[in-house]
């Protein structure tokens, strides 16, 4: 099962392809990195080019499932929320043009999966990924972290295919 994992963001989407074992949960990371938009762009502009990106890579890899992070609302920034629900809508577009199922889960969720602590810190998790995938180093820059956070999550409750 090839399981491709998004951070959405206006300014920086990261995006993490895991392949989950048919027959145990061992993980193995495939591809991941960044979409980067152009600052000066407009919202529509900005969000057209996570779409065309996104295409590719589903294009080039064509996952069986996408997870992401359920859209958390701050009181002091809800005009954050409302940016992200467009973003997270031009994912779903994307997945959905290509009949591939989306799971979302809240952070909470990804954090108590891979650290076992709700609570966990960014480098609790950058450490959980890093031990996961015997990576040299901790992921950078942080979208792709929480991409692959997301990605693991959903490889670890999704039952194999």
């Amino acid at each position: 099962m090839l399981i491709l994992g998004i951070d959405p963001g206006i300014n920086i989407t990261g995006y993490a392809l895991i392949e989950k074992s048919r027959h145990s949960n061992v993980l193995k990371l495939r591809e991941g990195g960044v979409i980067r938009g152009k600052g000066k762009n407009s919202l529509p502009e900005r969000i057209q080019e996570i779409y065309v990106n996104l295409a590719e890579i589903i294009e080039q890899w064509k996952p069986d499932a996408m997870s992401l992070e359920e859209v958390y609302s701050h009181y002091e920034r809800p005009k954050t929320a409302i940016i992200m629900g467009h973003v997270r809508g031009v994912i779903c577009l994307a997945a959905a043009q290509n009949h591939i199922p989306v799971f979302s889960y809240s952070a909470t969720t990804v954090k108590k999966t891979l650290t076992g602590n709700g609570r966990a810190s960014k480098m609790q998790m950058q450490r959980a990924i890093q031990l996961e995938f015997h990576l040299p180093n901790v992921p950078e820059p942080p979208d792709l972290a929480d991409a692959l956070a997301i990605a693991m999550c959903h490889g670890f409750h999704a039952e194999a295919v």
